[in-house]
């Protein structure tokens, strides 16, 4: 049987959740995502207030916009991430800025950050690539330096630490927004949350989540008020209703995706590999070797011959051609993302995986390694 790179944790539970909500009849704008996003704030110390979105595309945008970021604003962020992350920022019809990373973590390099501060610099918006946390304190220092917002792109990190507490609960960031796509650790199918310690930060992304459309308490449902420019972006009742399951499942699938990780690194210890960095505090969403003397396109085609599936997280936006004509960046810039995306392959790592499913990813790998 095929072992694919990723694959949700889905079980009864689940099913009989969403089948509870449609029983219900109220498929949207219910008490599923109001407990949904309770659930997250309580996993995450209950410090912090969330508005669960559509996906965290729409979350990116709507924290950027409710932080003022606008029209002749930059904001710096990573080559290395899923197209979303630049999107978000233009979008506000701001500038995204590019820096390259630190080779070690695969994240965005704080001193490259700073370098690259310019007056019209608003916001850094850092991404934890695979799980692994960025240098949140230099990168906060940078912040409070020169006054800028930052907006943490988490899609990758739900469950990951940095200096022993949560992402999503780290002082000094101004919203972290989650993913709960289908290949995430938790998933909805496909949604998003936004988490502030800034409460009406979030009553503003809530309201623009659905149209701008402003309830006041003591008026009916019906008698609302469009109080401001808002966006579609809100999650419906099933997709909720998944995501409260999945979150009861966090730590024990980290724990699973952390063995995987453990039996991967010591069985490629002695292969022509650079192993992903070694973090106690990180997720494991992504277990990403690098190749070291081999052809990676190569690599993939022969571990799919032999039934596992592999990905590449990612090639470097300015390799994208919108991207590269948008913001005019030669192929050559960033030389550490590029380095790193001409190696870069991703391994099955998923809480589903079955200690069988895990010998043979890797006797794969040693097999093609070895055998070249």
């Amino acid at each position: 049987m095929f072992i694919p790179f990723a694959r949700p944790d889905i079980d009864d539970a689940e099913i009989a959740a969403v089948v509870a909500v449609l029983k219900t009849g109220i498929l949207t704008g219910g008490a599923q995502v109001t407990a949904f996003e309770q659930a997250i704030a309580r996993y995450l110390g209950n410090d912090v207030a969330v508005a669960a979105v559509s996906s965290a595309t729409a979350g990116l945008h709507l924290a950027l916009t409710a932080l003022g970021i606008s029209p002749g604003d930059e904001v710096i962020t990573t080559p290395l991430t899923f197209t979303a992350t630049a999107e978000a920022i233009a979008l506000t019809g701001a500038r995204p800025v590019l820096v390259d990373i630190d080779p070690d973590t695969l994240n965005i390099d704080p001193a490259q950050v700073e370098a690259a501060i310019t007056p019209r610099t608003k916001a850094i918006l850092p991404v934890h690539l695979t799980g692994l946390a960025c240098q949140m304190d230099v990168l906060g220092a940078i912040a409070r330096r020169w006054g800028l917002k930052i907006i943490e792109d988490a899609a990758q990190a739900l469950g990951s630490s940095f200096g022993g507490k949560l992402v999503g609960a780290i002082p000094g960031s101004n919203a972290t927004i989650f993913s709960f796509h289908a290949t995430k650790p938790a998933t909805c199918g496909e949604g998003g949350a936004i988490v502030s310690g800034d409460r009406e930060l979030i009553e503003r992304c809530r309201e623009m989540r659905l149209h701008g459309i402003h309830r006041p308490s003591n008026r009916p449902r019906w008698d609302y008020d469009v109080a401001g420019l808002g966006y579609k972006y809100n999650l419906n009742e099933m997709a909720a209703a998944i995501g409260l399951t999945q979150i009861q499942k966090l730590d024990k699938g980290r724990d699973l995706r952390l063995a995987i990780a453990s039996a991967y690194n010591s069985a490629f210890a002695d292969l022509p590999v650079l192993l992903p960095k070694n973090d106690i505090e990180r997720n494991w969403h992504l277990y990403v070797l690098q190749l070291l003397d081999v052809e990676r396109d190569w690599f993939i085609a022969q571990m799919e011959s032999l039934g596992i599936g592999c990905s590449v997280h990612y090639k470097p936006l300015h390799w994208h051609s919108f991207w590269a004509k948008t913001l005019g960046y030669d192929a050559d810039c960033f030389p550490h993302a590029v380095a790193y995306f001409r190696r870069c392959v991703s391994l099955p790592i998923y809480a589903g995986m079955k200690n069988e499913d895990v010998e043979r990813a890797i006797a794969a790998v040693r097999n093609v390694l070895l055998s070249r």
